[in-house]
């Protein structure tokens, strides 16, 4: 259900089509208009603003804006919501990208399986190039990322090698604009 405590939406697949706003999810076609564009653009801006707030700007009642948000979460056009903590105030001050070069693709599964037992494991994504895998994890500090990369990461089977990049600062972090 939606509530006046959204606190992030994530977009998928978006196409732009003169002045309509048109995704493609799940081979459904929805169309987005000019006021649900305003009422993702403000949640987007601020999850937390409430709905009434939005409501009057707009010039729609709070019951449409339910409405809209339900039908774009029906939709798969907006999912979830969540609290975004702040990793440094925790103690985890080392953000590390790592690529992982399987013995075999077909070690895929089992491999994106074990790596989801590693809590500090934030993304893990199959890609093209030189690895098969790319992942992002967070650590205390580079002992830490040490430590996971011997006795977690690279000890998994189908593993052959790993090559680490440290994020020095994450210089952008947005999500697409509407």
């Amino acid at each position: 259900m939606v509530s006046d405590f959204f606190i992030s939406i994530e977009i998928d697949f978006v196409f732009l089509l003169s002045n309509q706003l048109s995704m493609k999810i799940n081979h459904l076609q929805i169309e987005i208009d000019g006021i649900d564009k305003e009422i993702l653009r403000d949640l987007m801006d601020d999850a937390r603003k409430p709905i009434l707030q939005i409501a009057n700007k707009i010039g729609i009642s709070g019951a449409a804006i339910h409405q809209r948000l339900r039908k774009l979460e029906q939709a798969g056009v907006i999912s979830g919501s969540k609290f975004i903590v702040d990793t440094k105030v925790l103690g985890y001050s080392t953000m590390a990208f790592i690529g992982i070069y399987l013995e075999k693709a077909s070690s895929n599964p089992e491999v994106v399986k074990e790596l989801k037992k590693i809590p500090e494991v934030l993304e893990c994504h199959y890609t093209t190039g030189n690895w098969s895998i790319l992942i992002k994890l967070i650590c205390r500090d580079n002992e830490h990322l040490m430590q996971l990369l011997n006795k977690k990461i690279q000890p998994i089977e189908g593993v052959s090698r790993t090559e680490t990049y440290i994020s020095l600062e994450q210089q952008i972090e947005r999500q697409i604009q509407l």
